[in-house]
C-alpha cells in the first residue's frame, strides 16, 4: 500500500502547505524505512502465505518492531520530536501523525500479522483486516487514496 500512504502525504501537504512534501513523503513511509534494516538483518521477516506465490498482499510480515501499535507510536514520537525541532512545534505534531497513520492504512490491508507490543511481547493476537485477501479491492482503495491525495494537493 505504499502509492496510497503517499496519496496520504499528498492530502496532508494540502492543509499544510509549509511542511516540505519530501518530509511528509518520508514520514508516511517512515515504518517501512525502518523495517528495510531489520528485514535485511532478519529481526523483522516476510513470508509468502502458504499456496501463493507472494506477491502482492500474498504474504505475512513479521515486523513485530517497526508496525506493532507501541513500535508505530514510538517511531511516531521520535520522527515527531526531531522534525519539531528543525520545522516547528506545529509541522512535529502533523509529521508525527502522518507517521502513525502508516499503522492505520496497514491495519486496513494486512492479514492479522500487526502486534500490538513490540517483539509480540505477551503473544497477544494480532491485528489486521486483511484486505489484502481481495486484491482487486485493495488496488481500489489504494488507487482512491492516491486519486484523492493528489487531487487535494493539485487544488
Amino acid at each position: 500500500m505504499i502509492a496510497g500512504h503517499f496519496g496520504l502525504a499528498a492530502a496532508v501537504k494540502a492543509r499544510s502547505p509549509r511542511i516540505p512534501l519530501w518530509t511528509l513523503m518520508l514520514a508516511t513511509a517512515w515504518l517501512d524505512v525502518v523495517f528495510v534494516p531489520l528485514l535485511a538483518s532478519k529481526v523483522e521477516t516476510i513470508e509468502p502465505v502458504p499456496g501463493t506465490s507472494g506477491g502482492y498482499g500474498e504474504a505475512v510480515i513479521h515486523a513485530d518492531y517497526t508496525h506493532s501499535v507501541v513500535g508505530a507510536v514510538v517511531l511516531s514520537v521520535v520522527f515527531g520530536v526531531v522534525a519539531g525541532w528543525r520545522l516547528g512545534r506545529r509541522a512535529g505534531v502533523v509529521l508525527g501523525a502522518v507517521v502513525f497513520s502508516h499503522w492505520v492504512l496497514d491495519l486496513v490491508v494486512h492479514r492479522m500479522d500487526l502486534p500490538l507490543l513490540p517483539g509480540n511481547a505477551g503473544d497477544l493476537p494480532r491485528l489486521g483486516f486483511g484486505l489484502w485477501r481481495v486484491p482487486a479491492v485493495s488496488v481500489a482503495v489504494e488507487v482512491l487514496l492516491m486519486a484523492v491525495g493528489f487531487w487535494l494537493y493539485w487544488r
